[in-house]
């Protein structure tokens, strides 16, 4: 035993590494190591020469196991020793410029149609963005010679050959997570559904992928007067004007009936929007009286229930509130515009406090 232990103190004195050291701890104590076969030879003795070996070899076991960890310890230090002595710095030096990273108009303008809305009762609902052609396109009312429904104005998912089951698609709008929530939650229900959308177009006013937000409203005895207040409530808010006049025209949407497209009177003065005023007419959203069949779609009775529904592009709409000329730019990741048209990351939109800068 002597001859061992000065073997291996020895060799734990002179191992260079970690690596090493693993190697020498697994051939002294490991399961196959010469010490740990050393008492595996106990069960062999008489008791006397247990008596007498037992507490030798713990002895020994205990005092190399130690060594192993003085050294470990000893090359943990060294190791980190050498890593302060290259990876230093000069605390003297002048501090870097502040970096500090901005908040996406998109990002914003969600928070700030979150805002209005939670402020007058309506929930956020979410749903997937590859969705299923019943809950895009059936669902709502959309026949299947719709133009909506070719593929040169959606993204389908790619299918196998000879796949019978419904397609999936990139889903084209928000309506899709409507029915979702009408199956999920039932009547009455007061929510908005922001999120991404995808449509097969590309040029200074549309892009592939774009941002809505739609919203719904189920009850007894709703009618085109409260979908009509909401609206101008929301404009009054977004804008931050006190005033504003909402022009309806008849339109067509297959999931609402009847339809309207939604005006509001304004001026382009010195080229800068101004909501609330002058001679001017902007579209901004679609809206009406939730389709009969929508409703029954979302498992929802049209005889007891009736609803409205509208749909706005957050793109647009932030683009007309904060001058961006370009929808184009708003994926660009070009940080010279980030930093002109982005928002403080603490700023963050209330009711109360101020929705923009």
């Amino acid at each position: 035993m002597d001859d061992l232990r000065d073997k291996y103190l020895t060799a734990i004195a002179d191992a260079a590494g970690e690596s090493a050291l693993e190697d020498l701890r697994l051939a002294a104590v490991g399961k196959k190591g010469e010490i740990s076969l050393k008492m595996r030879e106990l069960g062999k003795m008489s008791p006397e020469e247990r008596q007498v070996m037992g507490p030798k070899l713990n002895a020994l076991k205990d005092e190399i196991n130690s060594a192993l960890a003085a050294k470990k310890q000893a090359l943990s230090d060294a190791a980190l020793d050498e890593r302060l002595r290259t990876e230093w710095l000069d605390v003297t030096l002048p501090a870097r410029p502040q970096r500090q990273g901005s908040i996406h108009p998109v990002s914003q303008v969600t928070e700030e149609v979150t805002a209005i809305f939670a402020d007058m009762g309506f929930a956020v609902a979410e749903g997937p963005q590859v969705e299923s052609d019943w809950h895009n396109f059936d669902a709502l009312n959309i026949p299947g010679h719709h133009p909506a429904r070719a593929e040169m104005d959606t993204f389908y998912m790619h299918r196998a050959e000879g796949d019978e089951r419904p397609p999936h698609v990139l889903r084209t709008h928000t309506s899709p997570v409507q029915i979702r929530s009408m199956e999920l939650s039932g009547a009455p229900l007061r929510v908005i559904c922001p999120g991404r959308v995808y449509r097969a177009d590309y040029d200074q006013t549309h892009t592939p992928m774009f941002h809505q937000v739609e919203g719904l409203a189920i009850d007894k005895d709703i009618s085109m007067a409260n979908l009509k207040w909401v609206l101008e409530e929301f404009v009054k808010a977004f804008f931050e004007v006190d005033e504003v006049e909402l022009r309806f025209r008849a339109s067509h949407f297959p999931f609402t009936e009847p339809s309207a497209e939604v005006d509001i009177r304004c001026s382009w003065e010195g080229g800068t929007l101004k909501v609330g005023e002058g001679d001017d007419w902007l579209e901004i959203l679609g809206s009406g009286m939730v389709h009969p069949k929508v409703l029954m779609a979302g498992n929802i009775d049209p005889a007891a229930w009736q609803g409205f529904a509208f749909g706005v592009g957050i793109d647009r709409i932030a683009m007309l509130k904060y001058g961006i000329p370009d929808l184009r730019a708003f994926f660009d990741s070009d940080l010279r515009w980030l930093r002109h048209y982005g928002f403080a990351a603490l700023d963050v939109p209330t009711i109360r406090g101020g929705l923009s800068r």
